[in-house]
């Protein structure tokens, strides 16, 4: 009941800040929203999930505080909405946006965190593999890792792009190009997923083979529990080099850039679906996609599943490379996270600078 009790507060504090860094982006547009994600939404869809998000703040955060529960929690929740609506709440004034180098993804941050949350909260509440409350161990860690993430696309686009298009300006097939663009738009998208997994997947295996990439990727792997925040917990690097890694065979080959937008939102949901806390069994349909079991028998702390299940759209591609692993009587593993207990330190800041300094060995 503990963790049920303080439902309330936190949600306000999480709508509160929320809204505070809704209004903020209002205010700042050029600076704090991201280019590429304005052309997604509308400036009156924005200002309806600002109303509804204060009010939700206002109202949760005022029974907290009602029922004595995590005030200070709860006061923050409602101190934040209302700084927000000081600021000028849903009235602000919006002009036109001018063009800046770059820009932080705050509203993406908002937007994603939001409906993630909406979704995914009560769903692993109800068909949760294990109870897990959303105030888990280690959830402000990777709340900083989702913030960070979302917070600095425009930044990893920026590189990502620029990796990519460099390479492909020297490697060019424009034959091959034009073949791939001249088939539909559906069997284009299934092809890239493929090459993108066996990408990934090949990617993902030398993370795990080499001593110092592992280090780097060791902090993803050293969640103790997995739910649907759990998968944004990745190193800055590793997030760099996968994507760009990932998207290069992609760019090379050609594919229309519809179709690998489409893949980069794929690779988005499927991360969360993943590794949701989800008890669900699919049947037949876990051998043909990567679904909650599947990947969480990669996170499994337990020596024979340390080189298996590197795929994270398609099994078939583990099954290529002799990786995939699924246990036949439905069961989950009874424990997650890396093999040296303590190998990877707590903490967001921590964790980025553990693979560049001095192992402690004992």
């Amino acid at each position: 009941m503990a963790h049920a009790r303080s439902w309330t507060a936190h949600i306000s504090a999480l709508l509160g800040l929320s809204c505070l860094a809704g209004v903020l982006c209002f205010h700042f547009p050029e600076l704090l929203t991201s280019q590429a994600f304005r052309q997604v939404y509308t400036e009156g869809f924005a200002r309806s999930l600002l109303l509804g998000g204060l009010v939700s703040a206002f109202a949760l955060g005022t029974l907290a505080i009602l029922r004595g529960r995590d005030r200070r929690v709860a006061l923050t929740g409602v101190g934040a909405a209302t700084l927000a609506v000081l600021l000028g709440g849903v009235h602000i004034e919006l002009g036109s946006i001018g063009q800046t180098p770059w820009s932080l993804g705050l509203d993406w941050f908002v937007v994603s965190l939001f409906f993630s949350a909406l979704v995914f909260v009560p769903i692993e509440r109800l068909l949760g593999r294990v109870p897990l409350s959303p105030l888990r161990p280690e959830w402000r860690t990777d709340l900083a890792y989702f913030f960070a993430s979302h917070v600095g696309v425009q930044f990893i686009l920026l590189m990502v792009t620029a990796w990519t298009s460099g390479v492909a300006a020297l490697v060019a097939f424009p034959a091959l190009s034009a073949a791939i663009q001249s088939l539909p738009a559906w069997l284009q998208f299934l092809l890239a997923v493929l090459c993108a997994d066996l990408a990934q997947a090949l990617v993902h295996r030398t993370y795990h083979r080499q001593a110092w990439l592992w280090r780097v990727h060791a902090v993803h792997h050293s969640s103790r529990h997995l739910d649907w925040l759990a998968g944004s917990r990745m190193h800055l690097l590793e997030i760099l080099l996968t994507r760009g890694l990932v998207l290069l065979p992609l760019v090379l080959l050609g594919f229309s850039p519809g179709v690998v937008n489409a893949y980069v939102i794929l690779v988005g949901l499927q991360a969360v679906l993943a590794h949701a806390n989800l008890g669900l069994r699919f049947g037949w349909l876990e051998y043909v996609l990567v679904l909650p079991r599947y990947h969480h028998w990669h996170h499994a702390r337990r020596a024979d599943y340390t080189d298996a299940n590197y795929a994270i759209h398609l099994p078939l591609v583990d099954m290529l490379m002799g990786t995939f692993r699924l246990p036949r009587d439905g069961s989950w593993p009874e424990e997650y996270g890396v093999m040296e207990a303590g190998s990877v330190p707590a903490g967001f800041w921590r964790q980025h600078l553990a693979p560049f300094l001095p192992r402690r060995d004992g």
